[in-house]
């Protein structure tokens, strides 16, 4: 059995032996090893081995730094068909996926290289009689990320990538769920050449997470998950004098309007609804399908569920693993029940769903649930309005446009939202009148790029700032401004050799 540990100024160390959490395989339900849970000694430890580092990589050239940046991009290239594998066996996502993950992870790894570009400041000459004024970025110091265990790889890359190319240091606290991608890239950012120090990973739950929070020497924190938890990081940073952007939960709806190619709408809503088994903040849980589409939309949605293929992370054949733990299989598995309940339609049961190498679903060993269809799901009901976080799709009945707007900006969140239509204004208008973060028009799953920010609205954000981005490198360094007067000109002397960046 394996054991992750912590990284800890360019080693691994152990903690206390005393704590320590099971990691499972969820595709057999077995234990597969065990993660160190950190104290706030630990915790101690990796801050203060980052602010020892953190003066002489602030102080190194834009050039050095974007060098190692380039060389990490490099190494998780070569080395992304073992961190996919790592992401599979602990989290459960199919390898394909997690290939995918770890490619949007180093899309912000390519955006930070460009970090002496995206750190440029502005310059007046002559505000004032022979004085001038100019802007500077600098960063934080050391600071924090605590990450959820749906994306282990890249959503860590949303935000260390970005805050080490603007001079700070790092410490990660990724979930416990599925901890060892990190150390992978610990080791490759070593190899890389980075500072020992800069990037440090502490393992842990909520005793690891407050000390981060509370600690005098961390001066930033950003966090993603869910929504409760969200606002607790958001409060409790915040109090102790830090800069937080903690991302919460979603709710992601998709507004289907009777226009639209309802074979397109149905291969995106069984992709967006259950890639990663559903365990995603972007992922679309509700379809709001517009009279009087809903019938058809439905039978092409079941259609597709039907030909879906379930099983183990490892093999080939499988588009759809297994969820993260035995525990919130028995909670997504629940709101089957309560969605009959409550008035819907049970088109698709994920309990019954043949496994790859074993039987239904609800017999499989492991945490197996199948894609899931409810139709007729009435609006405010729990099975409509709860973050589910698994392949459950909701099918919403709604009489217009204007209907299926007021579902929508009427949600505690604002995370994600699509519209599919072959109608120009109505998609024009439904990007401006819609309150939420991030718009997909024909498109499912509108993850920004990374050189755009991403981030929600109302309940789905607790801060000012979206991660990665030019938002992303604002939240990571400090703007100062400078005004300035040289009455004599300064002489260097003669130097005939070639100007370097270094």
């Amino acid at each position: 059995m394996k054991s992750v540990e912590h990284w800890i100024n360019g080693a691994l160390t152990g903690g206390d032996p005393a704590r320590t959490a099971e990691i499972f395989n969820p595709a057999t339900g077995e234990v597969s090893g065990h993660v160190a849970l950190a104290s706030a000694a630990d915790v101690d430890a990796a801050v203060a081995a980052a602010a020892a580092a953190f003066p002489a990589w602030r102080d190194a050239s834009l050039i050095k730094r974007s060098q190692v940046l380039f060389r990490f991009r490099e190494l998780m290239y070569a080395h992304r068909d073992e961190l996919a594998a790592l992401i599979s066996s602990e989290h459960g996502k199919v390898h394909s996926d997690a290939l995918g993950e770890v490619a949007r992870g180093l899309e912000v790894v390519e955006f930070a290289c460009g970090i002496p570009h995206l750190l440029k400041g502005g310059f007046s000459e002559g505000v004032s009689t022979r004085v001038d004024s100019y802007s500077i970025r600098q960063p934080l110091g050391v600071v924090a990320g605590i990450t959820p265990f749906n994306f282990p790889a890249m959503v860590p890359m949303w935000m260390f990538p970005i805050a080490i190319a603007c001079g700070n240091a790092f410490v990660l606290k990724p979930s416990e769920k599925d901890p060892s991608a990190s150390l992978l890239m610990a080791r490759l950012w070593q190899e890389a050449g980075l500072p020992d120090g800069i990037f440090n990973v502490v393992q842990g739950d909520k005793v690891a997470v407050d000390r981060l929070l509370e600690h005098p020497d961390v001066r930033g924190v950003s966090f993603v998950g869910s929504t409760p938890i969200a606002q607790y990081v958001y409060e409790t940073g915040t109090r102790h004098g830090k800069r937080v952007q903690a991302l919460g939960g979603a709710k992601n709806h998709m507004l289907v309007l009777p226009d639209a190619d309802l074979d397109l709408v149905a291969d995106s809503a069984v992709s967006a609804g259950f890639g990663s088994a559903g365990e995603r903040c972007m992922a679309i849980s509700v379809v709001l399908a517009v009279d009087p589409i809903g019938d058809e939309l439905v039978q092409k949605i079941v259609e597709r569920v039907d030909g879906l293929v379930v099983g183990p992370g490892d093999d080939p054949k499988a588009q759809m693993g297994p969820l993260v733990s035995g525990p919130h299989r028995d909670k997504v598995a629940s709101y089957l029940d309560l969605g009959v309940q409550e008035g819907a339609k049970l088109v698709v049961d994920g309990r019954e769903t043949p496994v790859l190498g074993g039987g239904r679903a609800s017999e499989t060993p492991g945490f197996w649930l199948g894609p899931t269809v409810l139709d007729h799901v009435p609006v405010g009901s729990r099975t409509h309005t709860d973050e589910i976080f698994g392949p459950v799709l909701s099918i919403v009945r709604v009489s217009s446009y204007e209907e299926g707007l007021q579902v929508i900006n009427g949600g505690l969140y604002g995370n994600g939202t699509a519209i599919f239509t072959n109608d120009g204004g109505a998609a024009r208008r439904f990007q401006n009148e819609v309150e939420v973060g991030m718009i997909g028009v024909n498109v499912p799953i509108p993850v920004p790029m990374a050189f755009y920010s991403f981030g929600g609205w109302k309940s789905s954000l607790f801060g000012d700032t979206h991660v990665h981005g030019t938002e992303g490198v604002h939240f990571y360094t400090r703007g100062k401004v400078v005004t300035s007067r040289w009455l004599d000109p300064s002489h260097g002397g003669v130097n005939l050799g070639f100007p370097t960046n270094g």
